[in-house]
């Protein structure tokens, strides 16, 4: 499977990016082989959209799974709409989040971890930004918090 690693920095030994569409690089992982390739994010000076713009760019690189530390909402819908797998970030290398994701170990991720506009530090977005992020993330944390009542739910067998 192919996996793609936003990084700080170039191969398998770099840190993982907080920031999944202005990350600097991403590393691109054969996770069966263990090779990489380490390639400059093409949206990391994006005026706007780099969640997305850098979410197409990897579907076009044959990406089955993204394993992540934030995902906004934007990139988040273009690859759940591609069949994109998004897992939470777990471990200090792409080397060490490659392998928790092999071993089965992370979580799949159901949305977006953060609000709209968050890598960008709220450059741009004007008298809209604060507001505005904080209620998207409000939205999305409720959605998220009724899923995992949705799940308890199921998994406790009731239907309240």
């Amino acid at each position: 499977m192919k996996i793609g690693v936003p990084a700080q920095d170039a191969g398998l030994q770099a840190a993982p990016s907080d920031i999944f569409g202005r990350s600097p690089y991403y590393v691109l992982v054969d996770s069966e082989t263990m090779d990489a390739e380490t390639v400059a994010n093409p949206a990391t000076g994006a005026s706007g959209g780099a969640g997305v713009q850098a979410s197409q760019w990897l579907i076009g690189q044959g990406v089955e799974a993204v394993v992540a530390a934030n995902v906004g909402p934007n990139a988040s819908s273009v690859l759940q709409a591609a069949g994109v797998k998004v897992y939470q970030l777990e471990g200090a290398t792409v080397q060490a989040a490659v392998q928790a994701l092999v071993a089965g170990r992370l979580s799949l991720l159901a949305g977006p971890t953060v609000a709209s506009h968050t890598g960008t530090g709220g450059a741009g977005t004007g008298r809209r930004s604060r507001a505005t992020d904080l209620a998207e993330e409000a939205a999305t944390l409720r959605q998220r918090l009724s899923e995992v009542q949705e799940e308890i739910e199921k998994l406790e067998g009731t239907d309240e």
